[in-house]
């Protein structure tokens, strides 16, 4: 009986094995086995005005074996990659955590753990994902779904048919990794994508229907959007050439999270590359909105201590510095408050759906 081929290592895995090819090639040579790992701080990133995304610079600081503070981290690195290789060999994916308690022991005649916090193992992930050039997706490691999307789209998952236009208000759950081996997108038919900061808003939306009234896709992160939830909203505005709206909360933190999705993230500046959409605009909350919405003062929340150095802090970023954005921000110091989405229903509960949103969409009142 003929034996089975043996699978051939794809580029990914190739890539994690050239780290423990640099271990061996050093030992034969009687040399410290030294990685190399591009610096992810503020220091080593900058504004791409052209191409209007967060780009990470070119430092790098040398991991090595023989230096005494940096063996047990020299170790984990490659103990990490071991792992992710081994994902890549099985096609399998896996979470964070696993990740930690598959690379946890205790070393031979020691009383020494390879790691004791999940919070040592999760970092390597990222040194390795921008090392390597490989996003955490295509190292097959997820995170939880958490986020939602309802519309007049269809995905292709895992040999099922997903029509996020007959699912009812829940809409489908949007997975950690929606790389193209993993989510097909085979039709959308919607005019723009409307991402929402919070499931709330989102849930009002949804229930209803203005993606239907609209002809959009509603996308939801619960907050912050996960990696998967920024990776979708790109794939679809590259692949279907249709414009991504932003919607968050009036307060410097409804600000920065339009800025990753625009912009990319300061700390994980190397995945904008693929992540960020430079033409996202922001359609609101927008400090202006309160007088021309006609919003009492009395839902307004005071800025805290943390809200003012937060505002100071975005002033001074490099894409906030166009005049309307500084207006924007400053208008909201100005004033002493921000506002909350869900401040619209002192309005009507349906205020959002049935005024504020039909009204921007009309005026084309956003910020770029």
């Amino acid at each position: 009986m003929a034996k089975a081929k043996a699978k051939k290592p794809g580029a990914v895995e190739r890539k994690l094995i050239s780290v423990a090819d640099a271990v061996i090639t050093a030992a034969e040579r009687s040399k410290d086995p030294t990685l190399s790992i591009p610096v992810r701080s503020l220091a080593n990133i900058h504004f791409n005005e052209k191409r209007g995304i967060i780009e990470m610079g070119k430092r790098k600081q040398a991991r090595t074996f023989f230096n005494v503070g940096m063996a047990k981290k020299f170790m984990q690195t490659v103990l990490v990659a071991d792992a992710l290789s081994e994902l890549q060999r099985a096609d399998l994916t896996t979470s964070l955590r696993e990740i930690y308690y598959r690379t946890k022991h205790t070393m031979k005649d020691s009383h020494e753990n390879t790691f004791d916090n999940q919070n040592e193992s999760d970092p390597l992930i990222e040194d390795l994902e921008v090392s390597l050039a490989a996003l955490r997706e295509e190292l097959h490691v997820r995170a939880e779904n958490a986020g939602s999307i309802v519309g007049p789209v269809v995905f292709g998952d895992d040999g099922d048919r997903v029509d996020c236009a007959r699912l009812g208000k829940g809409g489908y759950s949007v997975p950690s990794i929606v790389e193209p081996d993993f989510i097909e997108i085979r039709r959308c038919t919607a005019d723009f994508v409307l991402l929402v900061e919070k499931g709330t808003q989102w849930n009002r939306l949804s229930e209803d229907k203005f993606w239907r009234r609209y002809n959009c896709v509603l996308l939801t992160g619960n907050g912050q959007p996960p990696r998967g939830v920024r990776r979708l909203a790109r794939r679809l505005h590259e692949e279907y050439k249709i414009p991504v709206y932003v919607l968050v909360d009036n307060d410097p933190w409804g600000y920065y999270i339009y800025s990753v999705v625009k912009q990319g993230s300061i700390n994980l500046a190397f995945e904008s590359e693929r992540m960020a959409i430079p033409k996202a605009k922001f359609i609101g909350l927008s400090s202006a909105d309160p007088d021309a919405y006609g919003l009492p003062r009395n839902v307004g929340i005071k800025l805290n201590d943390k809200d003012i150095s937060r505002a100071k802090e975005l002033l001074k970023y490099r894409w906030f510095q166009k005049k309307p954005w500084q207006e924007e921000i400053k208008r909201m110091l100005a004033s002493g408050l921000k506002y909350e989405l869900d401040a619209l229903a002192n309005k009507d509960f349906r205020y959002l759906t049935k005024t504020y949103l039909p009204r921007k969409l009309k005026e084309e009142d956003w910020l770029d």
